[in-house]
C-alpha cells in the first residue's frame, strides 16, 4: 500500500511538470501542408507567423507549440549572438586583454583553454542563472498568461504604432533570421573546424 502511495505522489508531481496542451487542433488529414504538399497539414502550427504547415515529424501533436516557437526564437538569437562572436573572435576583436594561455586561441580552439582557466564555469553559472530567469515567464506562458512566444520585453518600442501586418512582418522577419542564424552558426563552426583557417574560412 505504501508503494503504491509513493507511485502515485511520484507520478503526480511529474505531471505538474509536464507540458501543456496548447488547446488547438491536432493534424488535419483533409488539408496538406503548404511547405510539404504530400504531407496533411499540422493545424497546431495555424495562426503563427512562418509557420507555413513545416512539421514533417508531428512534432507539434507532442508539444505545445508556444514552447516550441519559445524555442525556436531562442535558439535563433543566440546563435544570431553566437556567429558574430566567433567570427569577431577570428578577427581579432577583443573587449579585454587575455591572459597569457588564452593568447593566439581561435574560436576553434578557445574550448579547453578556457576551461583550464576556468571562465566556461564562470560563463555555466551565468546562463543557469539566465534559463532559471526565463522558464519563469516560459511556464506562466503555458499555463495560459497570454504571454507570447519569446517575448521577454525588450525591442518593444519598435512594434508600437503598427499594424497588425507590419507586426506580423516585423516577426517573420525575426524567425527568418533565427532560422538562417541556426544554419550559418553551424556552417561556420564546422567549416572553420574541417579547413583549420580563419575567417572566411576556406
Amino acid at each position: 500500500m505504501m508503494k503504491l502511495a509513493v507511485l502515485a505522489a511520484l507520478a503526480g508531481s511529474a505531471s505538474a511538470f509536464a507540458p501543456a496542451a496548447n488547446g488547438r487542433g491536432s493534424t488535419s488529414l483533409a488539408e496538406k501542408s503548404k511547405a510539404v504538399p504530400f504531407l496533411p497539414n499540422p493545424s497546431n502550427l495555424d495562426g503563427y507567423v512562418g509557420a507555413n504547415g513545416f512539421d514533417p515529424l508531428g512534432i507539434s501533436n507532442y508539444f505545445p507549440t508556444d514552447y516550441l516557437v519559445e524555442s525556436e526564437l531562442k535558439h535563433g538569437r543566440i546563435c544570431q549572438l553566437a556567429w558574430l562572436g566567433y567570427v569577431a573572435v577570428d578577427l581579432g576583436a577583443r573587449i579585454y586583454p587575455l591572459p597569457e594561455s588564452m593568447q593566439g586561441v581561435t574560436s576553434a580552439t578557445a574550448h579547453d583553454p578556457a576551461v583550464a582557466f576556468g571562465s566556461l564555469g564562470n560563463m555555466f553559472v551565468w546562463m543557469a542563472f539566465f534559463e532559471m530567469a526565463g522558464w519563469i515567464g516560459i511556464s506562466q506562458m503555458l499555463q495560459g498568461s497570454g504571454r507570447a512566444p519569446g517575448d521577454f520585453g525588450f525591442g518593444k518600442q519598435f512594434l508600437e504604432g503598427k499594424s497588425e501586418a507590419q507586426i506580423n512582418e516585423m516577426k517573420l522577419k525575426e524567425v527568418t533570421h533565427c532560422r538562417a542564424a541556426m544554419l550559418a552558426f553551424a556552417g561556420v563552426v564546422t567549416q572553420s573546424v574541417l579547413y583549420d583557417k580563419g575567417f572566411p574560412y576556406f
